[in-house]
């Protein structure tokens, strides 16, 4: 006998009955993939530094929600540790990239790179332990420093050193999963505000240069987040989503 086939709105929701925590799940790629999260069934807690902002996303998306600045360490582990029930799933999102020519760099922004970028990760990890379930996932974010450009010296830096940490990290916190979603250029909120009046071009660039013939929009990394989260045979490994930019050097 052949199974009926299920209708998109009658399949299996393949995170029903788990919560997922998105830090930076406001705007961009972290709100399309609690959205997403919630479609498939999940409870999803949002955080981000705008608490008016994340108050309308909230809303949105029926989601809870925690206003603080996820750089104060002191602040993260208190959140954590205020959760009231186990959690299966952490997705960290930040702030976009610093960059400067080698002569003009700003070392208290640096600082701010690392603690947003490096250190983050490190502390989520550390506080998860304990709270996300065994086989859950945490999460990270990188890319746009693996090309070779000026101003891209601290960038490439942070870059290189996020798979290791993510390789290391699966090793150290498992069973709990760990995996790094590794994008090129997203056309996201954040990245209108780093390329101002330039934003209309890149595009253009990019949709007369990629493989794929169109630019990558949040909706695509949230779908690749979701499928991290449910696929519990992926840790530890880096996953590209660029439409084919390392390809082809744009």
């Amino acid at each position: 006998m052949i199974s009926p086939t299920l209708s998109p709105a009658q399949h299996e929701r393949d995170l029903l009955g788990q919560t997922v925590v998105v830090i930076g799940g406001s705007a961009g790629i972290g709100f399309e993939t609690a959205r997403l999260a919630r479609e498939e069934g999940a409870e999803v807690i949002i955080t981000a530094r705008n608490p008016d902002r994340l108050h309308q996303a909230g809303l949105e998306l029926g989601a809870s929600i925690a206003a603080f600045d996820t750089t104060d360490f002191d602040r993260l582990k208190r959140f954590f540790d205020e959760l009231p029930t186990p959690i299966d799933h952490v997705l960290v999102t930040g702030p976009g990239p610093y960059y400067a020519p080698f002569a003009e760099f700003d070392i208290d922004e640096l600082r701010r790179d690392v603690d947003a970028h490096l250190l983050l990760p490190l502390e989520v990890a550390r506080n998860a332990v304990g709270k996300v379930r065994a086989g859950g996932t945490l999460l990270f974010m990188s890319g746009g420093g693996r090309r070779t450009a000026p101003g891209f010296y601290f960038l490439s830096a942070l870059t290189a050193a996020l798979p290791a940490l993510t390789k290391n990290l699966a090793l150290e916190v498992a069973p709990i999963r760990v995996n790094l979603i590794a994008a090129g250029f997203v056309d996201t909120p954040l990245s209108a505000t780093l390329l101002g009046d330039d934003l209309d071009a890149r595009r253009e660039q990019l949709r007369a240069t990629l493989p794929i013939g169109r630019v990558v929009g949040p909706a695509d990394v949230a779908a690749l987040a979701v499928h991290l989260m449910t696929n519990t045979a992926l840790t530890g490994a880096t996953f590209d989503i660029d439409g084919g930019q390392q390809l082809v050097g744009t």
